[in-house]
């Protein structure tokens, strides 16, 4: 009986030990100055999202031009790692970003309609963190010293939604402004982590959300309420979505038989090879069913940021 004793406690202590670094797992960050920051020191460009002309932050020239943001986000950013989260180095991706090329429209041809991304969209793209974190700080002069008020802001990077938020004036001290955002984000971090941490695990549980278009072009014979197997295309979708989401949550928010919208979609962290599921990747799943039997469909796949996505059907 001891053996098998020794066995059974064995197996429960692996168990634990893979449950507790489940638990422990955090997701990826992403860390850029807020866009009050950018506004109020003129770090700030034009963007042209499909003919309206709309002001976002210029991170190239922030990081390239101030000389705290670095080491700022380089404290905030150690602070983070510390509480076990993994960091995606915002200033080396936008080394990496050909901003011209990233930009340009994509057009759809026939249709005329076309999907723009902006910058931080492109951003958030390529460098796939989970959460994006945005930093602004004032700094006060006082007569011992200087003092930090400081705004920390978390962000899903697939819907925007606002998931932690922290904000707060740090001591007066004869310090530089990266160790002074330091110390007065200390006393926040762990009420901020907290926050985070029960949005990832809700993530974990529902999978995450993200909106899914469809498209079809002005000359394709068919359209969403076209037959295939007495079901029309847009049910055929539905039941695809029904068999792929995290629970079978999606809601089609409208349709009409050359379009349909589904917001909050929710898609797996992971594929079953465990590599990790944006927009793009699942709706290329579902471009692979439309694409075979007995549907044969031609589909285009678009994206805006990592969870926004558009299937365009009937491409030639």
């Amino acid at each position: 009986m001891k053996p098998k004793k020794h066995l059974f406690l064995s197996v429960l202590l692996l168990c634990a030990t893979c449950g507790f670094a489940q638990q422990q797992k955090k997701p990826t960050l992403m860390i850029l100055p807020s866009d009050n920051w950018c506004t109020q020191r003129y770090f700030m460009m034009t963007f042209d999202n499909q003919g309206s002309k709309v002001q976002v932050p210029d991170y190239q020239k922030a990081f390239r031009e101030d000389t705290e943001l670095g080491a700022v986000i380089s404290k905030i950013g150690q602070l983070m790692t510390s509480l076990g989260y993994s960091l995606k180095d915002a200033e080396q991706e936008l080394r990496n970003l050909s901003m011209r090329e990233a930009e340009d429209h994509v057009t759809l041809s026939n249709s005329g309609a076309s999907i723009a991304e902006s910058p931080l969209d492109i951003l958030k793209r390529r460098a796939k963190a989970d959460i994006l974190i945005q930093i602004g700080w004032r700094v006060n002069n006082q007569g011992t010293g200087k003092s930090v008020t400081f705004t920390l802001e978390a962000f899903d990077s697939y819907t925007n939604k606002r998931i932690a938020t922290a904000t707060g004036t740090g001591n007066a001290l004869n310090e530089i402004v990266p160790v002074l955002l330091e110390y007065a984000v200390k006393s926040h971090v762990y009420d901020f982590d907290k926050q985070m941490d029960q949005f990832f695990t809700q993530t974990v549980e529902n999978g995450r959300e993200v909106v899914l278009t469809i498209r079809r072009w002005n000359d394709w014979k068919n359209d969403l309420e076209t037959e295939f197997n007495n079901e029309s295309l847009l049910d055929h979708i539905q039941n695809w979505l029904q068999k792929n989401t995290v629970k079978g949550q999606f809601n089609l928010t409208d349709a009409t038989n050359n379009w349909a919208q589904f917001e909050q979609v929710r898609i797996p962290l992971t594929d079953n090879r465990d590599r990790a599921v944006d927009a793009r990747s699942f709706a290329v799943e579902l471009q692979r069913y439309l694409r075979a039997e007995p549907f044969n469909i031609s589909v285009r796949v678009m994206t805006r940021g990592l969870g926004e996505v558009i299937l365009v059907l009937g491409e030639q």
